[in-house]
């Protein structure tokens, strides 16, 4: 089995699951955006990839609507057990509103903090 196909099994693992933990050990956000986060959600860190010790920054791109909604968010880089994490947080931040819709890379790095 390819190191992608395992990733992606151990990703949809986690997902089936429900793998987390209470509180983030060691993410940060960051990114590229044009528009100012009002509400950052911060990503839970996965237990499985604190189980495997798994360290990493996730890309995920976002687009913004004129009212300061994420209408669309994918991930672009960044290993598949941590992607989930990154994506569904920022799903849930909100931005600065503006005169149309936006887009932009926020990048969420995940370090172990046993």
């Amino acid at each position: 089995m390819s190191l992608r196909k395992t990733g992606l099994l151990l990703a949809a693992i986690a997902v089936a699951l429900g793998l987390s933990v209470a509180g983030l050990q060691g993410q940060e956000a960051q990114g590229e955006m044009a528009r100012r986060a009002k509400n950052k959600v911060p990503a839970v860190y996965p237990e499985l990839a604190k189980k495997m010790n798994l360290t990493g920054t996730v890309k995920v791109e976002v687009v913004v609507s004129a009212n300061g909604t994420v209408k669309d968010a994918k991930v672009v880089g960044g290993h598949p057990v941590l992607a989930n994490a990154a994506l569904e947080a920022v799903k849930k931040w909100r931005f600065e509103p503006a005169s149309s819709e936006t887009s932009g890379v926020v990048d969420f790095k995940f370090e172990s903090h046993n």
